[in-house]
């Protein structure tokens, strides 16, 4: 991404704005369903809101900067708080990515009728801007969705779990950030973590980015 903004300033601006709206709304669909939840931590750390200064998470952004993908500060929220802790801290887990998800199949369906219109001529700059938000909605969605701590996939996974193995899952959460440091450092060029991403990616923007912009996946 550092290449983007020496080559085209413009493309990074763009991008930096994409990021902000999508980690905001990331975020504050966790910060939300907690609330709903019965857990008031959230809306008291300031969490319950759009504003990007709220919940970007200063690794988490430099990754975004430097690789690409990255993640927003985690949303506190405390387990006691909730009627069903391991389940509902699942549920909270999973609405950051559900949200991506959400707002990629938003912009596709609404990409598809601009396309489709034939009252409406689309530009490039605008089918552009629509892929992009597409593709970094699935690639945060994807990313947090791994199941290795700080990510959403960690306590995604723990509230799946039985509860005979839920307890030992949990103890992995001290070696989450080794973990994941190591699958994004790129050996041999590439990073594993990208590696394992990329056809996933592939697969999904198959179906949210229609063939007539192929080109642009």
């Amino acid at each position: 991404m550092i290449n983007l903004l020496l080559q085209n300033p413009l493309s990074f601006v763009i991008f930096a704005i994409l990021l902000l709206v999508v980690v905001s709304i990331h975020e504050f669909s966790h910060a939300l369903s907690a609330d709903r939840l019965g857990d008031p931590t959230p809306r008291l750390a300031g969490r319950l809101t759009l504003n990007p200064l709220s919940h970007l998470d200063p690794i988490g952004t430099l990754l975004f900067l430097l690789a690409g993908f990255g993640w927003g500060k985690p949303v506190p929220f405390d387990p006691f708080n909730l009627h069903h802790p391991k389940k509902d801290a699942a549920i909270i887990s999973f609405a950051g990515p559900l949200s991506n998800l959400v707002m990629a199949i938003i912009a596709s369906l609404i990409l598809r009728f601009l396309i489709f219109s034939p009252a409406i001529s689309i530009s490039f700059l605008v089918s552009d801007l629509f892929v992009s938000f597409i593709r970094l909605n699935i690639l945060l969605a994807i990313f947090n969705l791994i199941p290795v701590h700080p990510l959403d996939g960690f306590k995604v996974v723990a509230g799946l779990l039985p509860e005979k193995y839920y307890h030992d899952w949990l103890e992995l959460e001290r070696y989450g950030i080794i973990f994941l440091m190591l699958l994004i450092f790129p050996f041999f060029g590439s990073s594993p973590i990208f590696t394992v991403m990329r056809p996933v990616m592939q697969f999904f923007l198959s179906f949210l980015i229609p063939s007539q912009l192929g080109g642009l996946i």
